[in-house]
């Protein structure tokens, strides 16, 4: 009973690193909390009024918002793009090569642990159907799959929604209250925001969920002190 557990875990794991919009999720909600409290410190640090600082604060989460997503988008398309060029030369490859293909296939499966007269079988097997030769192949000898590659749209749309409601933790304050309270209210909310996500991560990685969450926190630490006293000192210059 227990190793089906362990099995289930692991299978639960897998299926929380899918290409595209994990890695967009967790990438998302962290740069919104830390990018945009780094904002919000900055210009309160430089003791500006409770309306700039959510003015700066909404200014950048709509730009990182856009930005993620953006870039998202264009880095998995582009992985879409690099990969769906792969298979298209698999299937030239077939047309012209196909004993080299389903040898290289062979090979592969003896090299995985199959003895030579399954790994012959099975081979010739999956060569009889030429889309089913092409997935195989693909999966087998150049180490990904055509059905996981990812979605642009899923990843953008991550992002831009992630990276939202982390950057709402240190601007919600604001939008309530204002000084020295809202301030730290910021810092709280990030912190808690950022164990969260540390935790997540270690546990998706199957390591401890306290020293990822203790990590985050000490990152969200050291980005509040450091731009708040920039904007302290930058506050002091001008004035």
């Amino acid at each position: 009973m227990s190793k089906k557990k362990d099995s289930e875990i692991l299978a639960k794991r897998a299926l929380q690193v899918q290409p595209g919009a994990a890695r967009a999720a967790v990438l998302g909600v962290n740069d919104g909390l830390v990018s945009v409290l780094c904002i919000v410190l900055a210009v309160a640090g430089a003791g500006a009024s409770t309306h700039s600082v959510l003015l700066s604060g909404f200014a950048g989460l709509i730009a990182g918002a856009v930005s993620m997503a953006a870039g998202e988008w264009i880095s998995v398309r582009a992985q879409v793009e690099l990969f769906d060029g792969i298979l298209k030369d698999i299937r030239k490859l077939i047309a012209n090569d196909r004993g080299l293909l389903v040898e290289q296939v062979q090979d592969s499966l003896s090299k995985s642990g199959h003895g030579d007269k399954t790994a012959d079988t099975a081979a010739r097997e999956i060569a009889a159907d030429d889309h089913h030769l092409t997935e195989v192949y693909a999966r087998q000898v150049m180490g990904f799959n055509p059905d996981e590659l990812g979605s642009p749209w899923i990843a953008a749309g991550s992002s831009f929604v992630l990276f939202t409601l982390g950057a709402l933790a240190p601007l919600l304050p604001w939008v309530f209250t204002g000084g020295a309270l809202a301030i730290w209210l910021s810092v709280i909310f990030t912190a808690l925001g950022g164990l969260l996500v540390g935790g997540y991560i270690s546990s998706s990685s199957g390591r401890g969920v306290v020293r990822g969450a203790v990590r985050q926190l000490g990152i969200i630490i050291l980005a509040s002190v450091v731009t708040y006293g920039v904007g302290y000192l930058f506050g002091v210059s001008v004035s």
